[in-house]
């Protein structure tokens, strides 16, 4: 289609005025050439015909029968001397798209590729140097660049195949090395080792510390994916209105009740135990081993302002238990060769494609909003984009309170936007390593498969909750909760051949400490961290080479996630499915027509999933579509 659009040009430039104005005038553009583009490109090309002059009338005017009356140039420097009061209101540095996507992280990358994919005109906005968000791959290191890190997300497993096949992301470099199995080893001997699809294996490790539960391993295993089964698909749902009356919300309803007709009478009084209970009670119905029932916490807690005791947390290991990396094995996780930053860059690849353009350090500062419509977005730098279509994959504080303004907003709605829970008291804290951890349980520096892995630190339920208590008390964890990985166990692309990076995911810190830099005190909160390692690997400490820690300051001011919390908001049950982001508004869709909503704060949000993104480009299209046949009627 450009390729149509440049050929037209240069016929049009080479015939008078008023039949360039004529050729422009012969077709009306739709979605895909319609709008500000329809507009835009109607300017150009006018412009060119007459050395500039017409390029802004033919802006302004709407109707395009007016056009054919222009037959002659000089009957459009009337009009362009009729608006020239009219036109000096714009502002001089507007363009024009079909749609903005505000924020460049996975999310709003995936936004992009589906609404420049259907034709539109679309530019990403992202505020930082790069493109990725929290799914980003960095060099911390300055005297080191040959080290690079997954800075803050570090493992994949919920982008669903639809997004990677309709994309083509395997080609613009989604390569995923699936992880090996969760590791915990013990102060007092021995370790466990937990298989996401070796039933065998998984029975022989778990019997070393309980029979009986190496005998229910299998029962677990089928429940969760009995539950995978309802909750596997309620992920590309959009949620419905519910209480709402509208016969669109009353039909979404329906709909949703229908798919699960045949649901029976157990797995929905499963499903509401998996969303009210916490890990550690729903564990202790089906487990007797403290270590068995650590291990299996884990996935409860990531991420979350919640130690396994909270009401909750059940739901939150489901959700992390739900996914697979496309090799059809129920939770497996996986690792992106050239880290997290590869997956946002295979998504910015695949927009880029379709013609989406992509602008760094360019953070917005306001929605514009004319008559309770967004029309556009105003830049830091005072530049102005207008557009039919917004998309903002921002945290909903941001997105809605700073940006759109709570004047814009309904009051109920703002309200909920402010009373948005987003705590976390997360630390990610990375390495470089000389070698590989000499675990006491597992020795050797070579790599085995324990290393491929999950290398937690997470020896009971009741560690887990201890940390998280400190937390809670005012004070970061003494002993330091960690979900840790080895990426370079599969990928050599991060770091020099004989050398590693470990990631740290860690938790807990105060909750405020999003507020001020705590340097001195993250400095020592990585430094215990650090040594309940070396305690079950004695070479750790010493191996270490560089050493990175990002803590909730910086993870709210440099990388916008307020609180810290990855998932731009809590995984509670008060913030799920038909409350995410608020009541009425799960739907990705905002009380602002023209504006909608894809960041990880809504359904399906929390690790890098895509899901938000592509929902969110899919009703922007779905009401272009929707508008267009209205007119056509």
């Amino acid at each position: 289609m450009a390729q149509g659009w440049r050929r037209r040009t240069d016929d049009v430039r080479r015939a008078s005025a008023g039949a360039a104005v004529r050729a422009m005038s012969g077709g009306r553009l739709r979605w895909r050439r319609a709008g500000a583009a329809e507009r835009t490109l109607r300017a150009g090309v006018y412009g060119a015909a007459v050395g500039g002059a017409g390029a802004a009338v033919v802006d302004r005017l709407e109707d395009r029968r007016a056009l054919d009356r222009m037959d002659r140039p000089r009957e459009a420097l009337r009009a362009w001397d009729r608006n020239e009061r009219k036109a000096k209101d714009m502002t001089a540095t507007a363009t024009a798209y079909d749609a903005i996507v505000v924020g460049g992280g996975h999310n709003g990358l995936v936004a992009a590729a589906y609404l420049a994919r259907s034709g539109a005109k679309t530019v990403v906005l992202e505020g930082r140097h790069k493109t990725g968000g929290a799914a980003t791959t960095e060099a911390p290191w300055p005297d080191a660049p040959e080290f690079k890190v997954t800075r803050l997300s570090y493992v994949m497993s919920l982008l669903p195949p639809t997004i990677i096949n309709d994309l083509d992301l395997a080609r613009h470099g989604y390569k995923i090395y699936p992880m090996g199995p969760y590791y915990q080893a013990f102060p007092e001997g021995g370790s466990i080792k937990l298989y996401a699809d070796d039933a065998k294996r998984n029975h022989e490790s778990v019997s070393k510390w309980s029979k009986k539960d190496a005998d229910t391993m299998p029962q677990w295993d089928a429940w969760l994916a009995g539950l995978a089964d309802v909750l596997g698909p309620l992920l590309l749902t959009v949620p419905p209105a519910i209480g709402s009356r509208k016969p669109r919300d009353l039909k979404g309803t329906l709909k949703l009740a229908w798919q699960h007709r045949g649901l029976d009478v157990r797995t929905i009084a499963d499903v509401t135990r998996l969303m009210t209970m916490s890990i550690a009670d729903l564990l202790d119905d089906w487990f007797e081993s403290p270590e068995v029932k650590g291990a299996l916490a884990v996935n409860g807690v990531i991420g979350t302002w919640a130690g396994p005791y909270e009401p909750g947390t059940a739901y939150v290991m489901a959700h992390h238990s739900i996914g697979d990396v496309g090799d059809g094995h129920l939770g497996n996780w996986g690792f992106q060769e050239g880290g997290m930053g590869g997956v946002s860059n295979a998504i910015e690849l695949a927009a880029r494609s379709h013609g989406a353009e992509i602008r760094l350090n360019s953070p917005v500062a306001r929605v514009l909003v004319e008559g309770g419509k967004a029309v556009g977005v105003a830049l830091a730098n005072g530049d102005e984009l207008r557009a039919k279509v917004i998309v903002s994959t921002l945290h909903p504080r941001t997105a809605f309170l700073e940006q759109v303004g709570r004047e814009n907003l309904p009051g109920d709605f703002a309200t909920d936007i402010e009373r948005w829970k987003t705590r976390s008291g997360v630390v990610k804290i990375n390495l470089a390593l000389a070698e590989l951890p000499d675990f006491t349980a597992d020795p050797g520096v070579d790599l085995q498969e324990h290393h491929t892995g999950s290398v937690e630190m997470a020896p009971t339920m009741d560690y887990i909750e201890r940390a998280f208590q400190d937390a809670r008390d005012g004070k970061a964890a003494v002993r330091p909760f960690s979900d840790g990985v080895i990426p370079t166990a599969f990928d050599k692309t991060l770091c020099p051949e004989g050398n590693h990076i470990m990631s740290l995911f860690t938790q807990w810190v105060p909750q405020d400490w999003n507020t001020e830099p705590h340097t001195e005190e993250l400095e020592a909160y990585a430094d215990r961290m650090i040594d309940c390692y070396n305690e079950l690997a004695p070479n750790f400490k010493s191996s270490i080479l560089h050493r990175d820690i990002v803590g909730p300051y910086e993870m709210e001011q440099e990388y916008g996630l307020i609180g810290g919390n990855i998932f731009h908001g809590e995984l509670s049950l008060e913030q799920l499915f038909h409350m995410r982001p608020a009541p009425g508004f799960a739907d990705y869709r905002t009380p602002v027509n023209g504006l909608y909503y894809g960041s990880s704060a809504t359904h399906a949000g929390g690790g890098v999933c895509g899901i938000p993104g592509w929902q969110a480009a899919r009703a922007a299209i779905a009401d272009r579509k929707r508008t267009t046949r209205s007119r056509r009627a």
